[in-house]
């Protein structure tokens, strides 16, 4: 935390309906806090006291946050709740789009959105009662024009509501795969004669052949593979790319054979058994608990080595369609192109999705990204829904696509 000014305290009744309010607005944000935590809260400021504001900082954040992931947002509104003279300036210039500040001011973005929408929208209006016989009419005309802005707005961008109805709109996203022709044949009509089997039913009717046998080659589904970098500028669309995975896995007539999904900041952590859960704010927060490195630094060689030597003769040996979310800004880049193009090599298809093509004047200065492109067969944005919902199209692509090749072009 963050040097701050005294806080002043403040009169003997006020205390707990500033800690309330204090935690309604965590709440706003997205923090799981419910009556029983805004008593802890309460009850921990009361024992701590006022002397000293590490104490008091740390007793609400002991008491109202649970998870690695809400820390920034509870900091961020920390400051802004409890009076910092410098937080309105510092937090507008995080949430402007055109700062290019340090890794960890853009990944203070999210967290500054969210504070900034939980302090200063209205409270929610109180149900009208049902006995007043009052009738209530919606008007619904902009609500396709909405739905479709929201379709192409940042993931970084989004406050609190816009990111509760993204997730809705994730969550009936499809990505349908066509299905693999194997070597292997079977006993269907096909063009292929099949021999063995029509003598074989010759010999058991005297050496009369009634109609030959034919068959076809097989067919089987691959197996999703999603690599999320969930570092400080990755977090908030590895987290939307998530909620989509967790809606693929649960969805039924879909046709993978299996879905694993895989995070790296620092380290590599394999979170697939979390997809089973079917509420995907559970399943995250599974996820989250279990990744300690959400939010935090990347090693982007060091987690795809870790893989191809772990996790890809069990994940990718049958074919494997592999999703790697990163925008490929590792600060140690030594390596990355062989364990790229192991990871690829290891695939059928291998996806690249980097948030970092929604700008125009992108190019591939970056030591990390000039390594990773040779290797990968397709590349493709993933900072907006519409950019997920394409990823289907991307499925049927045999490789590369022209944005791939424009910035091939600027390598040579």
């Amino acid at each position: 935390m963050t040097d701050h000014p005294p806080l002043a305290v403040p009169p003997d009744g006020a205390l707990a309906r500033n800690v309330i309010w204090f935690a309604r607005a965590l709440r706003r944000a997205g923090l799981p806090i419910g009556p029983g935590r805004m008593l802890d809260a309460v009850r921990a400021v009361r024992a701590a006291g006022f002397t000293d504001r590490a104490d008091f900082y740390w007793a609400l954040h002991a008491t109202l946050v649970t998870r690695p992931e809400h820390s920034a947002v509870f900091d961020q509104i920390f400051r802004l709740f409890w009076r910092d003279p410098r937080f309105l300036e510092h937090m507008m210039a995080m949430l402007s789009p055109l700062v290019r500040g340090t890794q960890p001011e853009r990944a203070a973005r999210p967290a500054a959105a969210r504070a900034s929408q939980a302090l200063t929208d209205p409270p929610p209006a109180p149900p009208a009662d049902a006995g007043s016989g009052t009738e209530i009419e919606i008007d619904a005309r902009r609500t396709a024009s909405a739905d479709e802005r929201l379709r192409t707005l940042d993931f970084e961008q989004m406050g609190v509501d816009e990111m509760a109805r993204a997730k809705r709109i994730l969550a009936t996203l499809r990505l349908d795969v066509p299905p693999i022709h194997t070597r292997r044949h079977v006993a269907r009509p096909g063009a292929r004669a099949d021999w063995r089997r029509t003598m074989a039913q010759a010999a058991r009717r005297g050496g009369e052949i009634a109609r030959p046998r034919t068959r076809r080659s097989g067919t089987r589904m691959p197996a999703l593979v999603v690599l999320c970098d969930i570092s400080g500028s990755m977090s908030a669309y590895s987290r939307a790319v998530l909620h989509f995975v967790h809606a693929v896995a649960n969805r039924e007539g879909q046709g993978w054979s299996a879905v694993h999904a895989f995070t790296f900041g620092t380290r590599l952590t394999n979170v697939t058994r979390h997809l089973a859960t079917r509420d995907v704010d559970a399943a995250l927060a599974a996820a989250g608990a279990q990744a300690q490195d959400w939010s935090g630094g990347t090693r982007i060689a060091a987690a795809l080595r870790t893989f191809n030597r772990d996790w890809s003769r069990r994940v990718t040996g049958q074919g494997a369609v592999v999703l790697l979310v990163t925008d490929g800004l590792d600060r140690a880049p030594d390596g990355l192109g062989p364990a790229t193009e192991r990871l690829a090599l290891s695939a059928r298809h291998l996806i690249w999705i980097n948030p970092l093509l929604r700008f125009d004047r992108f190019a591939p200065r970056a030591r990390g990204v000039a390594a990773m492109l040779p290797h990968v067969d397709t590349l493709r944005a993933g900072h907006d829904i519409a950019s997920l919902a394409g990823l289907a199209a991307a499925l049927s692509m045999p490789s590369d696509n022209g944005q791939k090749s424009r910035l091939m072009a600027m390598l040579t």
